[in-house]
């Protein structure tokens, strides 16, 4: 009986702990421009703010590439972009890849799959797991983990659909499947 006792005392310990964790995190977070899951039909509040919200222009950035090359997001301004935050270790990351590359086959869209390379292995995890799926579109190298914070990832993957206005039309936590991405991009300007 003691057991059982300490046992449900420790498990609301815990509960206890992660609900603080959580509450102090989400508090240390501006309330100007949340992450917003947009997997619902919501209206849109276009702004000419830069943020992650729906409706704000996109934050830009420069990383480089696998293959060493410096894009920048604000060059792509005209192009549908599809931004993936992603990495090798993560299970629903490594499911969508196959979705992604084929949406990128299909669609005019420029898909660029942001590593967060600062919690990775190596490098040569990256680049072996590209090369064995035989991903196309550019892989961005986020080294120190900026990108991933400008952008506010908390979930892995975290996708952005941009439109070609570089305003965000989409937000996505977690793993999307192809059906959900063309869904989401021809609704896209």
């Amino acid at each position: 009986m003691k057991k059982v006792v300490l046992s449900l005392f420790l498990i609301a310990m815990v509960v206890y702990a992660l609900v603080e964790y959580i509450s102090a995190h989400s508090s240390r977070v501006s309330t100007n421009t949340p992450v917003i899951s947009s997997n619902t039909d919501m209206e849109i509040t276009e702004t000419n703010n830069v943020g992650i919200r729906r409706g704000n222009i996109a934050p830009n950035f420069t990383l480089e590439t696998l293959e060493g090359e410096t894009l920048s997001l604000s060059e792509f301004k005209g192009k549908k972009v599809f931004l993936n935050f992603w990495a090798t270790w993560c299970p629903p990351c490594r499911a969508e890849m196959p979705d992604i590359q084929k949406f990128s086959e299909d669609e005019d869209v420029l898909v660029f799959a942001i590593n967060l390379t600062h919690t990775e292995d190596s490098l040569i995890t990256v680049n072996n797991f590209i090369q064995d799926k035989g991903f196309t579109s550019p892989v961005l190298i986020d080294k120190n983990g900026e990108v991933a914070e400008l952008f506010r990832v908390q979930a892995y993957p975290t996708s952005y659909m941009i439109d070609s206005n570089g305003r965000i039309q989409y937000v996505a936590l977690g793993a999307l499947n192809y059906d959900l991405m063309v869904k989401e991009f021809r609704k896209l300007k």
